[in-house]
């Protein structure tokens, strides 16, 4: 039985967008202080259905959608990119999608609480008539949207109505999301060894969790030795002189549960209602950088030479966009890159 508050959510909704079409879903159930999933889960067996599969069999649809866009978020980045998802590999707990140029995912199942498959109205244009745009968005605990793909394909890939066949009414149940507490800065002895012995970029991961540290504290407490803190116009500096060079970089964009990839040559960074934006042919950055926080610059070594990231965090600590060059395994960290950094830091040495 539906709602008065459902009945709410959706009277709002088709305002909403009846006074502007394209209007993300995000920004309408931020005006109505709800979560985007609880957003959606209102429109159940109307535009929206859920799907009744596990994460890993979720992950196993995508190779077969055809051609869409993927999207993924973090606080205060976007990255959308079109292509074909490549073949799934990895375990029970993570998902692989390995096409560094492409579509290059990490799927992590663990934090994939709800997937649905959503059919929204799109107005006609000049040259288009009015159509349905599907899409297949998976949502978090706390209904944050974990990754995103539209189908970009017409007529429809046929694995879009195998899944329309498994759709159901089952109503996702959400929790509250807590804000993140700050604490003092604890004490990790050891850390600087560790992280000096390191010999692949992946054992971070591990060194964190031995350590019980947040990504920015392990920042914090390795400034002057491993990284070292940047100012905020730092990151619209370093897309600037990489576009401005062809430097290829690797974008890193996390929401809880999706690290989307983007491997290539930047355009030119621009501005738009206040958002720096990078308009690619196959890809889309936009980034919200007037309300992060912190920039580090972030060595960690490696059997190659070590490799150099720059790292956005907003207030809360969250990580918001890293930046690495494009590195191939096994390869030294690009000259290049080590050079623009080089320069950055001398400007602020000087400053």
């Amino acid at each position: 039985m539906i709602t008065s508050q459902q009945i709410a959510i959706i009277e709002a909704f088709d305002a909403a967008r009846a006074a502007q079409p394209r209007l993300p879903a995000i920004e309408i159930a931020e005006r109505l202080s709800i979560s985007e999933g609880e957003l959606q889960a209102a429109r159940l067996g109307r535009d929206v259905w859920t799907l009744p599969l596990s994460p890993s069999d979720i992950a196993a649809y995508l190779p077969q959608l055809g051609r869409v866009k993927a999207l993924t978020r973090s606080r205060l980045a976007v990255l959308e990119q079109t292509g074909d998802y490549p073949e799934l590999s990895g375990g029970p707990q993570t998902g692989l999608l390995l096409d560094p140029g492409g579509l290059d995912l990490r799927l992590l199942y663990t934090s994939w609480h709800w997937a649905c498959l959503i059919r929204d109205s799109m107005p006609a244009t000049s040259t288009q008539e009015a159509q349905w745009r599907w899409s297949l968005q998976i949502f978090n605990q706390h209904g944050c949207a974990v990754h995103k793909c539209f189908a970009l394909e017409n007529p429809l890939p046929r694995p879009w109505g195998a899944l329309a066949a498994l759709g159901t009414r089952d109503t996702p149940a959400f929790t509250q999301s807590m804000p993140r507490l700050k604490r003092p800065l604890p004490e990790a002895p050891t850390l600087a060894s560790e992280w000096g012995a390191m010999r692949d970029v992946h054992q971070f991961f591990a060194l964190l969790q031995r350590h019980h540290l947040e990504r920015i504290e392990a920042n914090q407490l390795m400034e002057g030795r491993y990284t070292q803190t940047l100012p905020v116009n730092a990151l619209e500096t370093v897309l600037q002189h990489a576009s401005l060079r062809a430097l290829p970089l690797m974008l890193f964009v996390a929401s809880p549960g999706c690290v989307q990839i983007r491997t290539g040559t930047l355009p030119t960074p621009q501005r738009a209602r206040g958002w720096l934006n990078l308009f690619g042919e196959q890809f889309t950055l936009h980034l919200d950088d007037t309300a992060i926080d912190q920039v580090w610059q972030v060595s960690k070594p490696n059997r190659d030479g070590g490799v150099t990231s720059i790292e956005a965090f907003d207030a809360q600590g969250s990580l918001v966009l890293q930046l690495y060059a494009e590195r191939q395994e096994g390869r030294v960290e690009r000259r290049e890159w080590r050079q623009l950094l080089s320069e950055l830091g001398n400007q602020e040495a000087v400053a």
